[in-house]
């Protein structure tokens, strides 16, 4: 089973999702590591309270690029683990280099629209203050640019005409929750292969 390892520097309600998924076998990786920026961030306290072991590198910034001496303490922390995949589950900060070379092809996130429309920071705001009729949510593989790595898997939101930015987020979260472990479990458990951009699973031999 492979040991996957978690980014997260809020609550950490995705990576919940994830670890409930797991626990109910609905996805075949094993979670073994949190990690996150913030010591008191609600997803360190509840990763701690499940037994999972955590690694937090305090950082007085919320935004932006980690800097190198942080992203490699990260680094050899996933390495010390010997951790197969990395999940970003609400993690605030861009990674650098260090993390990228040494899981390449292995980091993956989520974000709240429907890439590549909307990137960076604040996506539901975004896509309500644009106008957009339909939003949504996209995991995909991480790559040196912000939210520009190969798809995943995607998920489609209606934006409601009674919609405030909350309503809309709260709808989008709830379908982070059911992707992200879709998409982990796909990556985990399906043959696949990266062509240009995109990620094709080859067919199912039970499907037709």
């Amino acid at each position: 089973m492979q040991r996957i390892a978690v980014f997260a520097s809020g609550r950490g309600s995705n990576f919940r999702s994830l670890l409930e998924a797991e626990r109910s076998g609905g996805c075949p990786g094993h979670i073994v590591l949190l990690l996150g920026d913030k010591a008191g961030a609600g997803a360190v306290a509840y990763a701690r309270g499940q037994g999972i072991e955590t690694f937090v590198v305090p950082s007085k910034k919320t935004k932006g690029r980690l800097s190198l001496e942080e992203e490699s303490a990260f680094r050899d922390a996933c390495l010390a683990a010997k951790i197969d995949w990395i999940c970003l589950a609400g993690f605030m900060r861009i990674l650098r280099g260090p993390l990228l070379e040494a899981f390449q092809g292995r980091i993956v996130n989520i974000h709240p629209a429907l890439l590549p429309a909307f990137p960076g920071l604040d996506a539901q705001k975004q896509a309500f203050d644009y106008g957009a009729k339909l939003t949504g949510c996209t995991v995909h593989l991480v790559d040196a640019g912000v939210d520009t790595g190969p798809i995943v898997v995607q998920r489609s939101v209606e934006v409601l005409e009674n919609d405030t930015v909350a309503t809309l987020a709260d709808r989008i979260l709830e379908a982070e929750h059911a992707i992200y472990p879709e998409a982990l479990r796909r990556l985990l458990g399906e043959k696949w292969e990266r062509r240009g951009r995109r990620i094709v699973f080859q067919p199912r031999k039970d499907k037709p």
